[in-house]
């Protein structure tokens, strides 16, 4: 059982990582915010069948390949960068139970896994990406409330009107509900990839819009964490997210000069 409090509205929660038991076997309300944030996207993409020439069958059909690869490749990239306890006991690696999983790896995953898709299919790649792209900020919104329930996922300590109370080893710190700043952010990425869908330019728009605004909002809330992912003294999502967001402003950049010309 875990307590957060948010002295700005005198309140106390306990938490219950576990949400029931079947079989025997625990299931984390962790886990079910992950399925449900995947669920609801796939249901506002099927409202868009057909847009951008592309069916929901085919999101279908992709997403089985997508979502375990995306959770596999998620679980790879956080061992690689937490090397030292999976060192002493590798066979934790396997225990995707306990949490460990790194947004950023599952998007490499997710692309990598596009790609092949597409080829196969015979599919425009940059379709595919601008349908779902719009979908992904709210299934991590919602997915970021099972770091709350988790109580991880959560920034340095502050003063500011709205933070949060947790136990850290036994010792009480108020501190940056991180999770909150992250699954409020990409909610509003949502509302306006959501609105942009149907205005786009070109091809792979929506996706570099999708990586510029996350990429921003990852860097910022990364500089506030105290779990980092770390490559000696450096944050790995604080590089990725700069290196990303650098390079997909230009991108768009050159696009839309060469829209205006068109």
């Amino acid at each position: 059982m875990n307590i957060v409090e948010f002295p700005l509205f005198n309140l106390e929660i306990e938490l219950e990582r576990v949400a029931f038991s079947l079989f025997g076997i625990d299931v984390y309300w962790y886990a079910i915010l992950i399925v449900l944030g995947m669920v609801i996207a796939l249901l506002l993409c099927k409202r868009d069948s057909g847009k951008y020439g592309v069916k929901f069958e085919t999101i279908l059909d992709l997403s089985l390949y997508v979502i375990p690869i995306s959770i596999v490749s998620a679980r790879i990239y956080y061992v690689v960068f937490n090397l030292e306890p999976y060192m002493v006991d590798p066979l934790k690696i396997f225990d995707f139970r306990s949490g460990g999983l790194a947004i950023y790896g599952g998007i490499i995953g997710a692309v990598i896994t596009i790609i092949i898709f597409c080829k196969k299919r015979k599919i425009n790649f940059l379709d595919i990406l601008d349908y779902v792209a719009p979908f992904l900020p709210l299934a991590q919104a919602i997915g970021r409330w099972g770091n709350f329930i988790n109580v991880e996922a959560y920034g340095t300590e502050t003063n500011l009107p709205w933070r949060m109370g947790i136990f850290e080893n036994g010792i009480y710190k108020e501190v940056h509900p991180t999770f909150l700043y992250e699954s409020i952010a990409t909610f509003i990425i949502f509302l306006i990839l959501y609105n942009r869908r149907n205005k786009r330019k070109f091809k792979g728009e929506i996706t570099a819009l999708y990586l510029v605004m996350y990429s921003f909002v990852r860097f910022l809330i990364e500089g506030l964490r105290t779990d980092s992912l770390m490559f000696f003294n450096f944050r790995i999502s604080q590089v990725l997210s700069l290196s990303i967001f650098v390079v997909f402003c230009i991108i768009l950049l050159k696009k839309y000069k060469k829209y205006k010309k068109m």
